[in-house]
């Protein structure tokens, strides 16, 4: 079996204390094959936010996929964010921005959405889908396809209709007949799970939107609640579907407690006229 951790929008500067000692026991807890961070991992890309990051990261000591978010790059540094937006997010997780991870159970491939000359705004380009598109070709058929983007690719409220990915339209179309299964983000700070697959685009195969709030920050919106989600998948039992679990904050208790779970269906594993979910 596969577990996976999605943590998003941690904004190291804006961190609450107890949600990040909180975060570090599930994780403990749980060890996971490996944690998934969808992007803003800084408030405002300085050096001691990274570092405190990192101290996190290393704290749990699990594997860890990261990507960048348009926090982690200079808002107010002109001259590093146009000749090295990305210095300071290299020094500490390295010089690959667009990191795949392959296990026996998983893929997990990790898009940079980041464009500098934005303010906020992410982009994936016809390059980016393409790649993805030849990794998705290249999976194991028991591996969970995972596609990670930093902004939405799917959004349930109008209002964020202006933070949805630019491009994402291709880019779903494209990851679905690759083979992709979810799509994960951040960003908006709401946590959901959505099928893309629906009445009104009609896609290759099933697609799933699995979108994070913030794990760790104050910067709460609308009474929502710092959550992070836990990806099962067990090929071995059970390959038609995986689990997603959203974990939610507790102010009460100081620590995360299970909230709602939703089990989706694989597509590739339908039988003959099955009907999707």
């Amino acid at each position: 079996m596969s577990v996976l951790v999605q943590i998003s929008d941690p904004h190291f500067g804006t961190e609450r204390p107890e949600v990040v000692d909180a975060l570090r026991r599930l994780i403990t807890t749980i060890a996971p094959d490996l944690v998934i961070l969808s992007g803003d991992v800084t408030q405002r890309a300085r050096r001691r936010q990274f570092d405190a990051a990192k101290r996190f990261v290393d704290s749990y000591a699990r594997p860890t996929l990261v990507i960048p978010g348009n926090h982690d790059i200079p808002l107010f540094n002109l001259v590093a964010r146009v000749l090295n937006p990305f210095g300071a997010y290299r020094r500490v997780f390295g010089d690959e921005l667009e990191p795949v991870h392959a296990g026996v159970d998983a893929l997990v491939i990790g898009v940079n959405t980041v464009r500098p000359r934005r303010h906020k705004d992410g982009e994936v380009s016809d390059a980016q889908i393409a790649r993805v598109c030849t990794l998705l070709r290249e999976a194991d058929e028991a591996q969970l396809r995972i596609v990670v983007t930093h902004q939405p690719v799917h959004v349930i409220r109008e209002k964020d209709i202006a933070n949805l990915l630019i491009n994402h339209d291709a880019a779903i179309r494209a990851w679905a007949t690759a083979g992709a299964d979810l799509v994960l983000g951040g960003h908006i700070h709401l946590p959901y799970v959505r099928p893309l697959n629906t009445e009104t685009r009609k896609l290759a195969s099933e697609l799933w939107s699995i979108q994070a709030g913030t794990a760790t920050s104050t910067r709460i919106r609308e009474g929502i609640s710092n959550s992070v989600h836990v990806i099962r998948h067990d090929p071995s039992s059970d390959r038609s579907a995986c689990l997603v679990e959203q974990w939610d904050f507790d102010e009460g208790r100081l620590d995360f407690k299970p909230g709602p779970m939703t089990t989706i269906p694989l597509d590739r594993y339908r039988k003959p006229n099955e009907t999707p979910w």
